[in-house]
């Protein structure tokens, strides 16, 4: 102990200053095991945390489990460390099909027998079960799931003699960095498993669904945390143990929890209807980049780009148009994208809304009565048959892209549907910024700086004007085949 040892040569120090130095170091590492309130946080709510047992017939031969474990898209930054709280759904090698069984987490929010877990917990399950502290195995039943927030509702019946204990959602929002909460579950089949830590960060997005807005904390949650509670001091949920980032498999101390403004909204839906109403604004958007943001003359860089609006969407009838970008909707700032997709799924379906919008550098207010959200996926329209090019299309370059007019031919080799408008791209420079945009053979350009081209000499005379303006970059309007909008800043130096 080096304080211990400075004293010692030091023996003119008096007795009382000593003892002093010993009680601080003796008290050091009491006060760093949190405040006392989270024993009396545990012992009020473990009765209403749950473990969340499955039973699932799977094909030896398909091995394949992507029910049990939340699916991120391709290229997010956490994609090489996710794991699951709970991969327990292996098998031995050989064919036909087997029972596996899994374990999670859950909780209580209904005495009348209601409860509260991920959706990836159950996914696929053939039966559910909920154990209780006590060992109490009750079957439940799947009341609806919500996939894009990964959460799930189950219902069961308790025992006649049994009162149970439920506990309440509290306000996410009042959360602040560095508070304390607490997290229950059944890590590892090790039901009712108490950790603590405090929050780390708020509203992370990590790039796993269109409404992230996780919070991020450092209690030690494992596999078998999922679905389990996060709560604060005051015994309140305020979070959904979901996802953790875990290069071995245990905890390292980040983890994420799906706040409760978040779970309230989803839980009374899946309770009323079985199912999601998000609203639906209907278009499609995209971030304002820098670049973007000195093309449509927008300082600074901020709200949603319009690169697309449905013909039957709510959007087109209010007005809004591609190109608008939406700083504001329905009283709240809208500072990116996710903001937007956030706010508005939130929003309850057929609410009139204003939705501010820039349109052309000037800020103009659209009236919008939202739809409902449809999250069926849509079949794919079937492909157009390939025709064979006749001649070889005269091609301009411009910007280091090969531009040639529409034809019938063109439409047909690179599957262009006869709606879409524009000027067709055949070919990009490798070296040139349109590539590093990742503009490709059978983009369309629709329009430039929000004026719509019909040929490569509209393009090259928009281009021209854009560099006696002096601005750096060009905003293009590029369609896919089927008609999908975007906008790509090109650099014109």
């Amino acid at each position: 102990m080096p304080a211990a040892i400075r004293a010692s040569r030091r023996p003119r120090l008096k007795l009382t200053a000593c003892l002093a130095v010993a009680c601080a170091l003796i008290a050091a590492p009491a006060a760093a095991r949190g405040p006392e309130g989270i024993a009396d946080v545990a012992e009020k709510v473990i009765d209403a945390v749950v473990n969340i047992s499955t039973t699932q017939t799977v094909d030896k031969s398909g091995g394949d489990n992507k029910g049990a474990t939340p699916q991120l898209p391709p290229g997010s930054p956490f994609e090489e460390f996710f794991e699951d709280f709970f991969k327990n759904r292996r098998g031995d090698k050989g064919t036909g099909p087997r029972k596996t069984n899994s374990l999670g987490s859950g909780f209580i929010v209904d005495p009348s027998g209601v409860a509260v877990t991920n959706n990836h917990v159950i996914a696929d399950a053939d039966e559910i079960n909920i154990i209780m502290n006590d060992g109490t195995k009750i079957k439940a039943e799947l009341v609806g799931v919500d996939k894009k927030t990964d959460l799930a509702v189950l219902k069961f019946k308790p025992p006649a003699s049994k009162q149970l204990v439920s506990v309440k959602f509290g306000d996410s929002d009042k959360l602040r960095l560095g508070e304390w909460v607490v997290a229950i579950g059944n890590p590892f089949s090790l039901g009712g498993t108490v950790t603590a830590g405090i929050v780390s960060a708020r509203n992370r997005d990590i790039n796993s669904g269109p409404y992230d807005s996780y919070i991020q904390t450092d209690a030690a949650i494992n596999r078998g945390n999922s679905g389990g509670p996060l709560f604060n001091l005051n015994g309140e949920v305020v979070g959904v143990n979901t996802l953790i980032i875990s290069p071995s498999g245990g905890s390292i101390g980040i983890g994420f929890a799906v706040p409760s403004k978040t779970v309230v909204g989803v839980v009374d839906q899946l309770r009323q209807f079985g199912e999601l109403r998000r609203g639906w604004l209907g278009v499609r958007i995209q971030q304002v980049t820098d670049e973007i943001a000195e093309s449509l003359n927008i300082k600074p860089a901020r709200g949603a780009l319009v690169a697309g609006v449905e013909d039957k969407g709510p959007a087109k009838p209010a007005g809004i148009e591609p190109g608008d970008v939406v700083i504001r909707f329905d009283g709240k700032d809208i500072k990116e994208p996710k903001d937007l997709s956030r706010v508005v799924a939130d929003t309850a379906v057929g609410k009139q809304v204003d939705v501010v919008i820039i349109r052309k550098g000037k800020e103009e207010t659209k009236q919008v009565t939202l739809g409902k959200l449809d999250d069926t996926d849509k079949p794919q329209p079937a492909s157009a048959k390939t025709q064979p090019e006749t001649d070889k299309p005269v091609t301009q370059k411009v910007l280091g892209l090969d531009l040639a007019p529409l034809s019938k031919e063109l439409r047909a080799k690179y599957k262009i549907k006869e709606a879409v408008k524009g000027v067709l791209i055949t070919g990009v420079d490798a070296d040139s910024d349109a590539a590093e945009k990742r503009l490709a053979a059978g983009d369309v350009v629709v329009e430039v700086a929000q004026e719509p081209v019909g040929s490569a000499a509209d393009i090259k005379k928009r281009i021209e004007q854009i560099k006696k303006d002096g601005k750096k970059s060009a905003l293009l309007l590029v369609s896919n085949g089927a008609g999908e909008l975007r906008f790509v800043p090109v650099s014109v130096q």
